[in-house]
């Protein structure tokens, strides 16, 4: 055996999407090149590079001539247990001098950006400069054209689709609502009328479910990008997940760093979210920007700001960019958490009684702008064109053709365990705290349990009676079931009700 090679075995151990590597602290390879813990180190196999973080092991689990990968170290390097792996020092990176020349003053330039976002993409740089890159850019610390330069840069370093026709139609929400499933109707409602929608979601990282986990229960997502191109070829649309693609592969890395250190950055968001759209082939986006003390975007205020921010950057790019501004005061739907938002979606499209009307209305609304935008209707006309679309059942038989070119329509699976949470009081009510409500389906399980989370009852506004249901969990198990009721019972009530008044 070489004095740098170990043979790699899987250590069974998930750390997310952060590789880890494990090795013994008196392994040989360790003394001899100085490996400290929390230290970066290049993995190579079979010409295949990958660098990750090294924990050190104490424990007889390891042996001292071995190295153990985490699961996405193990998939990313795609290793066979006991190849010989070579283990090194990481290659110096001339691109980290460019975070040095921000933090005296001197802005990023598009040649520094490519730099970098090559390196991120690759895996190369350490999340501590990851964190120092992200600090930097957050608040005002990007100007327009370094955002211009950055979404050019993220976009250069990845894959990009061209659909050779146009208009291709695009549609995003800025997040932070709870069951603001809109996409899964807006893509079969346009693709329905002959107009190219190719939708690339993502996973929930901080939410109860994203885009990508409540399709997923309807029908796989997890498509590379000639499996994705032959759908939308097939039926004018999809709704798939974007990581399993090479689309501004940067943007993934940032974002799980990003998220921990709750730092807003209006450059870094507005990258983000164009050179997506960008790299997939997109001509025309619609984003929904809803409005609320509990939403990602606060105020009136800050949606201009933003709505600014992404129109004049996605002119600079190529693409025509429309905002809406939409009440993010409230969930939307009744069901909160992938199977049960999915179970929303179906209730629309099928016209079933009782089906969620602001989910409904919402999603036709947002149906209709992109229809106009796409020149299928003319403007105030949309609404209605995407009304009749969904009442004739079009959008149904459009959306069931997807899923079944996207690999077959599944039907929602249910919760195992639930508990209803009554009115405590007879009044109307006030509020619905959207993040404690949220919080409580992701501790039931949301969304790594697609069965888990919460349906809502009532909306504001309602007038309810004592002991009426309010909201009841959904868990796959009894302790998450109760784990969540606990903090249901220590926060102040997600559901306010003012008094009932007297005549």
């Amino acid at each position: 055996m070489a004095f740098d090679r170990l043979p790699v075995r899987r250590a069974g151990i998930d750390t997310y999407q952060q590789p880890v590597v494990y090795m013994r602290s008196d392994c040989h390879v360790c003394r001899a090149e100085g490996f400290e813990a929390q230290t970066q180190v290049e993995v190579i196999d079979k010409g295949r590079h990958l660098l990750a973080i090294l924990n050190h092991v104490s424990s007889d689990w390891l042996s001292r001539d071995e190295i153990a990968l985490s699961d996405a170290a193990w998939t990313m390097l795609d290793a066979t247990e006991g190849d010989l792996v070579e283990v090194r020092h990481p290659p110096v990176l001339e691109s980290l001098a460019h975070l040095r020349g921000k933090v005296h003053g001197r802005p990023f330039t598009y040649a520094a950006l490519r730099a970098l976002m090559e390196d991120v993409s690759q895996g190369r740089v350490p999340d501590i400069h990851l964190a120092s890159l992200i600090t930097l850019c957050a608040g005002n610390g990007l100007d327009v054209e370094e955002t211009v330069a950055l979404t050019r840069a993220m976009v250069d370093v990845g894959e990009r689709v061209a659909w050779g026709q146009t208009p291709v139609m695009d549609k995003h929400c800025i997040g932070g609502l709870p069951g603001n499933r809109t996409t899964l109707l807006v893509v079969p409602i346009v693709a329905a009328c002959g107009v190219t929608m190719p939708k690339t979601s993502s996973r929930a990282i901080t939410s109860a479910a994203g885009t990508a986990d409540t399709m997923e229960v309807l029908a796989p997502v997890d498509l590379d990008l000639s499996t994705m191109r032959r759908v939308v070829q097939r039926e004018r649309g999809c709704i798939v997940w974007g990581g399993n693609t090479r689309i501004s592969p940067a943007d993934d890395i940032l974002i799980r760093v990003e998220r921990p250190l709750s730092l807003d950055s209006q450059g870094l968001l507005i990258a983000s979210i164009l050179s997506k759209k960008v790299a997939v082939g997109s001509q025309r986006v619609l984003i929904d920007l809803p409005v609320g003390p509990l939403t990602k975007v606060r105020s009136a205020s800050a949606a201009e700001a933003l709505s600014k921010g992404l129109v004049a950057v996605g002119a600079a790019m190529g693409l025509q960019v429309r905002t809406v501004m939409t009440d993010g005061t409230r969930p939307v739907g009744r069901g909160i958490g992938p199977a049960l938002e999915a179970a929303d979606v179906m209730a629309v499209l099928e016209g079933a009684p009782g089906a969620p009307h602001d989910l409904r209305e919402r999603a036709l609304m947002l149906a209709g702008l992109v229809l106009e935008m796409a020149g299928r209707t003319p403007e105030g006309t949309g609404t209605e064109m995407a009304r009749q679309v969904l009442d004739e059942g079009r959008a149904l038989a459009k959306f069931i053709a997807i899923c079944e070119a996207q690999g077959g329509l599944r039907m929602p699976p249910k919760a195992s365990h639930t508990y209803v949470i009554a009115a405590h009081a007879s009044g109307s009510i006030s509020s619905i705290d959207t993040r404690l409500v949220a919080r409580a389906a992701k501790l039931a399980g949301a969304p790594r349990d697609p069965t888990a989370g919460a349906v809502l009852h009532a909306q504001v506004g309602d007038q309810i009676e004592l002991g009426q249901p309010l909201m009841t969990l959904h868990a796959q198990s009894e302790g998450a079931l109760q784990y969540a009721l606990n903090f249901m019972r220590t926060q102040l009530p997600a559901i306010q009700l003012a008094a009932a008044t007297g005549p």
